[in-house]
């Protein structure tokens, strides 16, 4: 747990400026001052640990241009969505797709540098962020967020066996020393619990606490509940942290998390109008001091940048100056 300024985690890279989960969006994220970047994680039909939102690609790449592989659309299947998905496609194949910005309206400045980056494995960006890191000067850790779990263990994958393989490569990275490692289910959570890949890392777990309005139906997802004193009880027992979307956040259940030894996170700042709530209209960097002032141990973040200096405006000496976006692609 911090004392004091809570740490930057740069949500995806840094997705406010460039297409989430490209190299270059979390190269910026490492620049503009963030303590942990996040990384999604999905697996692949041959087991590779792909870095995308979720296991539908339609939305983060180009696969619908890419005619040699219309036949994997999924369309009409009950219980799924629409789409292509990750685990129809070997990493090889992956590779030949070029991430694009998911919220291109939005974020028509990210949406110009669509298609112009491959996909990354997990191993790929842990050498990434700490070649970054090393640039910088300063240290910068992961937070490996596994996506979907109960959806891919129907489907023959374990995420505690394929990260443990997919990390083999790279144990030695200083970004994955006391790594983060969450999920809003908690399955995949209390697989990796006293496995050696988290022994050896010393990192830590980390139940990830979505909203009412914004559960999945019938996807085991911890909800609101998971922030009773019951709640956390439980999680004290058999995890790290909690990580809570902005809107269940108060000074009172840092507190009562804290009180159990828990860490305690939230997520998604976003400094765009849309994303802000109405007492904070036009306040962004307010709302992050807000967020802020819970006590809060770490505050996930599409713009690290805006979020550090806001963090930081009563110490300007100690801010991480803004970094240019015009990167070589």
């Amino acid at each position: 747990m911090t004392n004091g300024t809570p740490l930057v985690i740069g949500h995806r890279g840094a997705p406010a400026h460039l297409p989430e989960h490209t190299a270059s969006s979390y190269r910026l994220a490492i620049a503009q001052g963030s303590d942990f970047v996040e990384p999604d994680l999905v697996p692949t039909a041959d087991g590779v640990l792909v870095v995308r939102h979720e296991p539908v690609l339609d939305g983060t790449t180009d696969v619908a241009a890419h005619p040699e592989f219309a036949e994997r659309r999924r369309v009409g299947v009950p219980g799924i969505e629409d789409g292509w998905y990750a685990e129809d496609f070997t990493w090889a194949e992956l590779s030949t797709l070029r991430a694009v910005e998911r919220l291109p309206e939005l974020r028509p400045a990210s949406h110009a540098h669509s298609g112009t980056e491959p996909l990354l494995r997990l191993r790929d960006l842990v050498r990434l962020v700490d070649e970054a890191a090393h640039e910088r000067g300063r240290g910068c850790g992961l937070v490996l967020e596994l996506k979907w779990d109960a959806w891919m263990r129907a489907r023959g994958f374990r995420y505690e066996e394929l990260l443990a393989r997919e990390l083999a490569p790279v144990l030695d990275a200083d970004c994955l020393l006391e790594a983060r490692i969450e999920s809003f289910e908690t399955g995949a959570l209390d697989r990796l619990a006293g496995t050696p890949l988290v022994r050896e890392l010393d990192a830590g777990l980390v139940v990830l606490v979505e909203d009412e309005p914004w559960l999945r139906p019938g996807s085991g997802e911890e909800g609101p509940e998971r922030c009773t004193d019951e709640g956390l009880d439980d999680a004290a027992h058999r995890y790290d942290g909690i990580s809570v979307r902005t809107t269940l956040l108060d000074a009172d259940l840092v507190e009562r998390a804290h009180a159990r030894g828990l860490e305690v996170f939230t997520y998604t700042l976003r400094g765009e109008e849309q994303h802000l709530p109405g007492a904070f209209a036009g306040r962004a960097d307010d709302y992050c001091r807000a967020l802020a002032a819970t006590g809060v141990d770490g505050i996930f973040a599409d713009d690290p940048a805006a979020a550090r200096a806001a963090l930081l405006a009563d110490d300007p000496a100690a801010a991480v100056p803004r970094v240019s976006v015009s990167f070589a692609n």
